[in-house]
């Protein structure tokens, strides 16, 4: 069995996002990055898939040379094999990501066997169009599912559980396949520092991506409004202990 999860580089959840002054990008000076976490949970099933049924694991993404380092965070939790799609850093649309991971799949299968599956996260964490998944299953004509929370393998088909308000919807899909898997599947592994030092030895396949006119165009970017909490100072040193424990007694801890 050959597995494709396809991840992105978004800023690390929680972080502050400051966009520049003329409002075309975001300002990545004092910012960092990781892997969505709907793709953590996909890059885990890849890797749980496989030492079920054997075979190898492979992940993509499209981004900056600097999406290497994600590329090998993967790899440290035992993903085989990774392929950077290098752009300029600047932001894609999911038009244009689509079609440059679609014509990377097809060079991908051309030069060895296909892949059984190919998953990608439900959204990603920074944009959340839910759009790239669908379109290159589209593109390479497979069958897709989206808000995956459970997958089996057996007879050449993939079975995919979708969570919904009143239970679940159950599909059966033939391989080769595509699904958008959703944060909550499974709780991804941590990299030890085994993983760590093995990642950094695997090579990481670099093909240049390349951008075909057309797709959507970003205007600009508008930041949210900023929403600062009250913050009580309750005391200082030992004179603050009898207020710290009416605090406690007030939210029910005592």
């Amino acid at each position: 069995m050959r597995i494709l999860t396809c991840v992105k580089r978004v800023p690390s959840p929680g972080a502050k996002i400051v966009v520049t002054e003329d409002g075309k990008a975001v300002d990545t000076n004092m910012l960092g990055f990781a892997v969505s976490p709907h793709e953590e949970c996909a890059a885990e099933e890849a890797i749980q898939l496989v030492e079920q049924h054997g075979g190898s694991s492979t992940v993509m993404t499209l981004g900056p040379a600097e999406a290497e380092e994600q590329l090998r965070t993967i790899m440290s939790v035992g993903v085989d094999e990774a392929v950077l799609l290098t752009t300029d850093g600047s932001d894609w649309d999911p038009m244009a990501t689509a079609r440059a991971l679609t014509a990377a799949v097809r060079e991908l299968e051309a030069a060895g066997e296909p892949f059984d599956l190919i998953l990608f996260g439900n959204e990603s964490a920074d944009s959340g169009g839910y759009q790239v998944g669908v379109r290159v299953a589209r593109a390479l004509g497979r069958p897709i599912v989206s808000g995956i929370k459970g997958v089996e393998i057996a007879d050449g088909e993939v079975t995919a559980r979708r969570d919904t308000p009143t239970g679940a919807e159950v599909y059966r899909l033939p391989l080769p396949a595509v699904l958008a898997i959703k944060e909550g599947i499974n709780l991804p592994r941590y990299p030890t520092l085994k993983g760590r030092l093995g990642a950094k030895k695997k090579e990481v396949t670099v093909m240049e991506a390349s951008r075909e006119p057309g797709g959507q165009a970003m205007l600009t970017l508008l930041a949210p409004p900023s929403q600062e909490t009250p913050t009580e100072i309750l005391g200082d040193g030992a004179a603050a202990a009898s207020a710290v424990v009416d605090v406690l007694e007030r939210i029910g801890v005592l």
